[in-house]
């Protein structure tokens, strides 16, 4: 028996998979069809895959040419499916002629004609583009700027920078930049905000009542009734609201989530997040929990839940503003655990994150919040795990991604949940009603 091996992504299947498949089939008596993974096919820089796993493998074994269906997940399985297997022929389409050339020493290598003028890259490309506008300031506007163009399914038409210097950035750039929010919200589907906080709430409600879809870079608002109305007129108008940490959507951050859910380290009893930069501020700037709070709290939310028993806030705060704090530690108390991040703009400390567990503890080395590597350390050394996954444009593209399918869809796909979103506002708001504990300047 000859055994044929291929694999592919399979996405929004058509008739030049079809073909593919078919002839494959012929090349054996029995075929081998690997589907790969979200996670695999972001690595590889396919980002903008429209359907589930389950969904493309359904599609595969709709066809009934597969005699068997794997999930390719890591780079190097092919060759340690082929031994598996015990596998005759590998085949892919023509497009990858002579990549493969080196699986020649553990089996045959075919290359397949494509079917001409058929691609899923095609079908995805030809879907309307969503129109977005930019509104807001600094680097990660632009940013997100170049990480869109990455992005099949949306195209930045319109922008709306806060500083008149950061429009020289965008002059040779095929969009429209303007100074009157109005005028961009005509021109747009959906907006990306990365305004100062207190801006948040009216940019919001007013994009929502023109009929745009929204992502604001967290928080979405300084108050967590300010945060609920919003959230509740996106949903009466059937718009996404999107609470934008891109953190969230980094594949290694996420891996840790699966793995501490999964009870890899037990049960986990205390959590520290550190966030802090140095920066020169002005009138404008963010202060250091509205720019950094957001990120620290993820984790802390995420796995330990929102429902925590009581917060202290300690904070180093400017002595004519008192609501712009150069450092702050909030302590959270859990009823099995507690919590603290440390967030500053003016004082600096080793920006790690650190999950502790009654077997071990996750290790995520400064800065976690861009992290492409983290680990799961133990007692027994020898037992100790580390994990490496592919982080592009910070998880910013991956966003743009989840954001565009919501609205495809009509339905939120965002990592971080309404309530998460909401408790991260509740944060700031307890700070700029004054609940805190304010620490005196040397």
């Amino acid at each position: 028996m000859i055994k044929v091996i291929t694999y592919g992504t399979y996405d929004l299947f058509h008739y030049g998979h079809q073909r593919l498949l078919e002839r494959a089939k012929a090349l054996g008596d029995y075929l081998i069809v690997g589907v790969t993974t979200d996670d695999f096919d972001k690595k590889r820089g396919k980002i903008n895959v429209h359907q589930s796993l389950m969904e493309r493998i359904e599609s595969v074994r709709a066809t009934g040419l597969a005699d068997e269906i794997i999930v390719e997940e890591y780079e190097g399985q092919k060759i340690d499916d082929i031994k598996r297997f015990g596998v005759d022929v590998f085949t892919v389409g023509s497009d990858w002629v002579g990549h493969f050339d080196y699986l020649n020493e553990y089996c045959e290598v075919v290359y397949l004609p494509r079917t001409e003028g058929v691609s899923s890259s095609d079908i995805r490309s030809k879907q309307r583009n969503i129109h977005l506008g930019l509104v807001g300031e600094g680097n990660v506007l632009k940013k997100f700027y170049d990480e869109s163009k990455l992005v099949n399914g949306i195209e930045v038409n319109a922008m709306l920078p806060d500083n008149e210097s950061e429009k020289e950035c965008y002059e040779n750039e095929d969009l429209t930049l303007t100074n009157d929010y109005e005028e961009l919200l005509e021109m747009v589907d959906a907006v990306f905000i990365i305004s100062h906080p207190s801006k948040h709430y009216s940019q919001i409600k007013k994009a929502l009542n023109q009929g745009k879809h929204v992502l604001c870079e967290s928080p979405i608002a300084v108050s967590a009734n300010d945060f609920e109305e919003l959230r509740q007129l996106a949903s009466e108008k059937d718009l996404i609201l999107m609470d934008s940490i891109k953190t969230a959507y980094s594949t290694a951050y996420n891996r840790l989530l699966l793995l501490l859910k999964g009870g890899n380290i037990g049960d986990i009893y205390s959590i520290d997040a550190t966030c802090t930069s140095l920066r020169d501020y002005d009138d404008n700037s963010w202060n250091s929990i509205s720019s950094w709070a957001p990120t620290a709290l993820l984790p802390i939310f995420q796995v330990l839940g929102v429902d925590y028993n009581n917060k202290t806030i300690n904070s180093l705060t400017l002595d004519e503003k008192p609501n712009f704090d150069l450092f702050t530690k909030i302590d959270f108390q859990y009823d099995n655990a507690v919590a603290s991040i440390k967030v500053a703009n003016s004082v600096k400390s080793e920006g790690e994150l650190i999950i502790s567990g009654t077997e071990g503890y996750a290790y995520v080395p400064a800065p976690w919040w861009k992290t492409d590597y983290f680990e799961l350390r133990y007692e027994n050394l020898e037992d100790n795990r580390k994990y490496f996954y592919q982080l592009d444009g910070e998880g910013i593209r991956y966003e743009l991604v989840a954001f565009a399918k919501s609205i495809e869809l009509g339905k939120n796909n965002a990592y971080i949940d309404y309530e998460v979103s909401k408790a991260i506002c509740k944060i700031i708001e307890d700070f700029e009603n004054k609940d805190v504990n304010f620490i005196k300047k040397y």
